[in-house]
């Protein structure tokens, strides 16, 4: 009995390390909540990590439910975002992190609930864009370019959200 115990504690133990490790809470916007003191890198590899995860959600979702409106248009926004990111991490020499947001990515079940995810991921993609502006690095005049970027972001998100809360109104 005991060694069978002792089996399932090691299986309960194993499965609470990778549900961890797969938590979105450290990836993306959650990661980025979680850290307090953020150099360049990491904003720009959370920014990316944020943008895979919404690329991938949004995906899953049109998979799911078929080209509906707004997830058809905003799908395509976030390929432009990561592109953009892409050749920030490439003007500052940094390695690209791999996009492993769909291991992250849990479909809604109907459009409501999408369209529900789709605010809660615009509103956590907003606040991590207005936490780096706030970020006295992003301050320097030699990080002019970086601010522009986050701006520009955080204010496709805000037009994200607003498509989304459209979908919402009755």
């Amino acid at each position: 009995m005991n060694r069978l115990f002792s089996i399932f504690a090691a299986l309960l133990l194993s499965a609470t390390i990778l549900f961890a490790a797969n938590s979105p809470a450290a990836w993306g916007a959650q990661a980025a909540k979680a850290d307090k003191d953020q150099t360049l890198d990491e904003m720009l590899r959370y920014a990316i990590e944020d943008e895979y995860l919404a690329q991938a959600e949004y995906a899953a979702i049109l998979a799911s439910l078929g080209s509906v409106r707004p997830f058809s248009n905003i799908i395509l926004t976030e390929r432009n975002h990561i592109s953009w990111l892409i050749d920030a991490f490439a003007a500052a020499s940094l390695p690209l992190p791999a996009d492993r947001a769909a291991s992250f990515v849990t479909v809604p079940v109907g459009l409501r609930a999408s369209l529900e995810a789709g605010v809660g991921a615009e509103l956590d993609n907003i606040a991590m864009y207005d936490s780096f502006l706030s970020n006295p690095l992003l301050l320097q005049p030699s990080n002019a370019s970086l601010r522009g970027l986050f701006t520009k972001l955080r204010d496709a998100s805000k037009n994200h959200l607003a498509a989304f809360r459209k979908g919402l109104s009755p």
